[in-house]
């Protein structure tokens, strides 16, 4: 689990509706990222200005897979020219 504080409201937005909806959210700090699905969103009342700190579990990242590039497909003005 990857735990963090931040005091963005719009950053603690956009996690609500990623753990509401079941999707992976990415956060992002000193170049590094971590992905995966929001577990808790938790007030820290004691701070001033408002901060949450919330808790990630980071997913395995997907293997990429090879692929060919799709053949092109000759256009009709190339077949009469």
């Amino acid at each position: 689990m990857f735990t963090f504080e931040t005091s963005d409201q719009k950053e603690v937005r956009r996690f609500r509706i990623a753990q509401f909806n079941g999707r992976t959210a990415t956060f992002r700090s000193a170049g590094s990222a971590v992905t995966g699905h929001v577990r808790s969103i938790v007030e820290n009342k004691s701070s001033v200005p408002a901060a949450w700190v919330i808790t990630i579990i980071p997913e395995e990242p997907k293997p990429v897979v090879a692929t060919r590039p799709a053949p092109r497909m000759r256009s009709f003005a190339e077949d009469f020219c």
